[in-house]
């Protein structure tokens, strides 16, 4: 069984996806680690000294590596279902769960968040949550194209296992 885990940055994905591992008692992936640990750098470093398009070939590779991963939830990073078939890789190879958070409160988690994220840097309050609401907007169609979407941020984890097993058993696996 695979799961993954897709939505805008902020919207709770590796936290989820903690969550969810244990409770399933399957692998926990974070993609953007992955990338990190293959590549000896950071996200950040990655994008700042080969800029996101060379960044989005890793992330590709790498998101083709885990798809051959038995028994894993992998959270994938806020771009990630937006570029090459990425969407249609996750969809053909397990379940895919799109996290659908407000723009107010992801603007509210990133602001307090401490993980440092190059395409918010140096962005106001104000600056942020127009940001947020614009690209999400472009993102949203590719999200939208996951098998399962939990709209409700305090959906408990056992409650999206639920979900997730009931569209396994509907398709006829995953």
């Amino acid at each position: 069984m695979r799961i993954y885990l897709v939505g805008y940055m902020g919207s709770g994905k590796t936290t989820l996806g903690r969550r969810l591992a244990r409770l399933t008692g399957l692998s926990f992936i974070d993609l953007d680690k992955y990338i990190e640990e293959r590549h000896c750098r950071t996200v950040q470093q990655l994008f700042a000294e080969e800029g996101e398009e060379l960044f989005r070939r890793y992330e590709r590779k790498a998101l083709e590596e885990v798809s051959e991963y038995d028994d894993v939830v992998v959270s994938t990073g806020g771009g990630a279902p937006c570029f090459f078939d990425n969407m249609e890789l996750m969809n053909r190879t397990g379940t895919t769960l799109f996290l659908d958070i407000s723009p107010g409160l992801l603007t509210s988690r990133l602001l307090r968040s401490r993980t440092e994220r190059p395409l918010i840097k140096g962005k106001s309050p104000e600056e942020l949550r127009a940001f947020i609401a614009e690209s999400l907007a472009k993102r949203r169609p590719f999200y939208e194209m996951a098998s399962v979407t939990v709209t409700r941020p305090e959906t408990p984890p056992e409650e999206i296992v639920r979900m997730i097993s009931r569209h396994m058993s509907g398709s006829g696996g995953g």
